[in-house]
């Protein structure tokens, strides 16, 4: 019996691998990709922003410029994921099968979770743009969108995963709803929420320099605006300092996590 399933479990593997590998080879064949080509530009590639794309003493003198790009793109993501977590969490209340008031709103909510969680980033700024054109405004909107849609889901996932429990026993001595939400269901969930908090604004401040590139705000246009000039020192400039600003609030995400969890 034990057999059987290996067999099994072994043909349904050979058999995706084997679509994979017809997949990628039609792929290929339809885009006329030139694979050994591909792989031997990675070496030119390489070379090319060794000896091209590095800060140098020009650039460093554009570094005041760059650095208040890059704080307008930080608190910009921090202010769209902290305000897209508050409306979150509402939905999230009304979604939640824990928390919500009736099934018809519990379903209405997840929907509109799900459906703000499925349109990309990208896909906001470009919508946005029609409305508000490039302006700082459609980068925070954008990134306030994508938050919102993520963070419900997340919030929905973490209530329900609170339990009925607890709800149930406050039920039990008569506490009315409200009680319910602050006494059991946000102490509960209150960390793992924080956690998803600061998952966005990571995230939001590495996708805020690509919604700059879309809206001609923040980090992301300095970056853009250099690129088009051919000043790749300045462009080096501005990645290195996205990564560095990148890697430091996750560090401190990481050390409050450890703190709340």
């Amino acid at each position: 019996m034990q057999a059987d399933i290996f067999v099994k479990r072994r043909n349904r593997s050979l058999l995706f691998f084997a679509l994979l590998a017809v997949l990628t080879a039609g792929s290929i064949v339809i885009t006329q990709y030139d694979v050994l080509k591909g792989f031997t530009s990675i070496f030119n590639a390489f070379y090319w922003g060794i000896t091209n794309f590095y800060p140098d003493a020009g650039s460093l003198e554009k570094l005041p410029d760059i650095l208040v790009k890059l704080r307008e793109t930080v608190l910009m993501s921090i202010a769209s994921t902290t305000v897209a977590a508050v409306f979150a969490l509402f939905l999230a209340l009304a979604g939640s099968r824990t928390t919500s008031i009736n099934s018809a709103f519990s379903i209405a909510s997840r929907g509109m979770a799900s459906l703000f969680r499925n349109i990309p980033l990208v896909a906001w700024a470009m919508v946005l743009m029609l409305a508000f054109s490039q302006s700082p405004l459609t980068g925070y909107l954008a990134l306030f969108f994508g938050s919102f849609g993520f963070l419900s889901r997340a919030f929905i996932e973490t209530i329900d995963e609170v339990g009925s429990n607890p709800v149930e026993a406050l039920q039990a001595t008569g506490a009315g709803y409200f009680h319910i939400i602050f006494q059991a269901v946000l102490p509960s969930g209150m960390p793992q929420m924080i956690s998803w908090l600061l998952y966005m604004i990571e995230t939001n401040i590495r996708d805020a320099t690509l919604v700059g590139i879309l809206t001609g705000t923040g980090i992301g246009f300095s970056f853009q605006m250099y690129y088009h000039r051919f000043d790749y020192h300045a462009a080096s400039l501005v990645v290195i300092l996205i990564v560095i600003t990148v890697i430091v609030i996750e560090s401190v995400s990481n050390m409050i996590r450890r703190v709340i969890l």
